[in-house]
């Protein structure tokens, strides 16, 4: 068997492995770091792979009608044909004989004259037949559903909370790419320093519209920068700035982050702390391992002289420090993702209604454990990363019922975001400014 090593071989190999379990964003870059690449080359398998598993329910639908039922199907074979039709639907530059070529080859060269003839002859049948038209489905559920590529329960559940013109908004946006921001350190430099050295290097630079210390980047990746390089800046999305902006945080504050890891949010707090007046933040995870990327990240953004990193359960956290010991508290809560679709495109495909509501026990579970630790008239921070009510307004609900010595506070960001609203609460959705998906709640300790 001869080894292929074309983007698109590569581009299959790493949607198999993510189809086997592998995170998307892990798995390829895995890819491009283990192939000498050009440019063009890492940009076209990048393509591949997150267009592929963006679109998949969508071409899987096509692809079915065009193999027997009970025809088993070997995993790569499968990606092989998904690829190329993604390419044939969505790629209009790709030409039509370069698409079957490599898809044939790639079968000949992984696999026996059986699968050749097989890629061959799925291949020439969808080009004589044509692919069946999505719009002539009549259940609307089931057409948007394989329109967008997006589940059916995910659906209903949009639309019986944003309404259906919303949904379709929310819709037509997660399948495209999402934009490149980055936070300035603040500990280190000033924002008018760090621009002005983006410039120099060629990039373009543009103020965010939903947090501050943040830019949009394009041209190169940000992580390829001087500024990256010497921890001027960091890269986040500019949703995932909200909470900490919504902490009002002072620089002598006690602060925990009781979900840490990787240490994006806890760096962005300990960014507005001095640790000569006693500011700190005490960042929690679970696991150890993920306890050292947290301070790998503080240090390159220097401010680990700020930063306690601890290994703990949130949930667990009563014996472990003293009550109502911290001014300020983030629970960044685990959650199902969904916001983060256009990064991570395989999430909507993993998570189920049952997950959505075990993840909510875990988050009241959290808060609970937490919220003995905030010091009268301190300010507890609860926020996700999906759009889904519940995990989010359910929530912020649920635990001020159970704890009437909280009250709601109306989140403030530096931007004034979404400043018409009627609620305390901050709902994000990725249609809203083209960021991800997000939801920040805060509440105020009474005594």
């Amino acid at each position: 068997m001869t080894k292929n090593t074309t983007p698109r071989a590569l581009a299959v190999e790493a949607l198999t492995r993510v189809a086997n379990g592998a995170y998307s964003n892990l798995q390829l870059e895995q890819t491009l770091e283990s192939h000498a690449l050009s440019d063009v080359d890492r940009r076209f398998v990048t393509n591949l792979v997150y267009g592929t598993i963006q679109h998949r329910l969508t071409l899987e639908y096509y692809l079915e009608g065009f193999i027997k039922p009970n025809q088993k199907v070997l995993p790569w074979v499968k990606m092989t044909l998904l690829v190329a039709l993604y390419q044939e639907i969505y790629l209009d530059r790709v030409p039509k004989r370069a698409i079957f070529n490599e898809a044939i080859q790639l079968a000949k060269d992984r696999g026996h004259e059986g699968i050749r003839r097989f890629v061959t002859g799925v291949l020439h049948a969808i080009d004589r037949q044509g692919l069946p038209d999505i719009a002539a489905i009549k259940d609307p559920t089931k057409r948007l559903s394989l329109q967008y590529s997006v589940p059916e329960w995910l659906i209903t559940a949009l639309q019986e909370q944003v309404g259906a013109d919303k949904t379709l908004k929310i819709l037509e946006t997660i399948n495209q790419p999402a934009e490149q921001s980055v936070r300035v350190n603040v500990a280190v430099t000033t924002v008018e320093a760090v621009e002005q050295a983006l410039n120099d290097e060629g990039y373009t630079v543009t103020h965010s519209e939903v947090a501050g210390d943040a830019f949009r980047l394009d041209d190169a990746a940000a992580n390829q920068s001087k500024a990256f390089a010497d921890g001027r800046l960091t890269i986040q999305d500019e949703s995932a700035m909200l909470p900490v902006e919504a902490l009002q945080i002072r620089p002598g504050d006690q602060v925990l982050d009781a979900c840490a890891a990787p240490g994006g949010k806890t760096t962005q707090i300990a960014a507005h702390l001095d640790a000569h007046s006693g500011g700190k933040v005490t960042a929690l995870d679970l696991h150890p391992k993920k306890v050292a990327l947290i301070e790998a990240n503080a240090e390159r953004l220097h401010v680990a002289d700020r930063v306690d990193a601890v290994a703990l359960d949130a949930r667990e956290i009563d014996q472990a420090y003293p009550k109502k010991m911290f001014d300020r508290i983030l629970v960044d809560a685990p959650c199902s993702g969904l916001g983060l679709i256009r990064r991570k495109p395989e999430i909507r495909y993993e998570k189920t209604p049952e997950d959505i509501q075990s993840l909510q026990r875990v988050q009241l579970g959290i808060l609970d454990a937490v919220s003995a630790k905030v010091k009268p008239n301190g300010i507890l921070v609860y926020s996700t990363c999906t759009i889904l009510d519940t995990e989010n307004t359910d929530v912020a609900t649920k635990f001020l019922a159970d704890h009437p010595e909280f009250e709601s506070m109306r989140v403030e960001t530096s931007q004034q975001l979404k400043d018409d609203r009627t609620t305390d609460t901050l709902k994000i959705y990725p249609d809203d400014f083209d960021s991800d998906g997000f939801f920040v709640s805060a509440f105020r300790r009474k005594k």
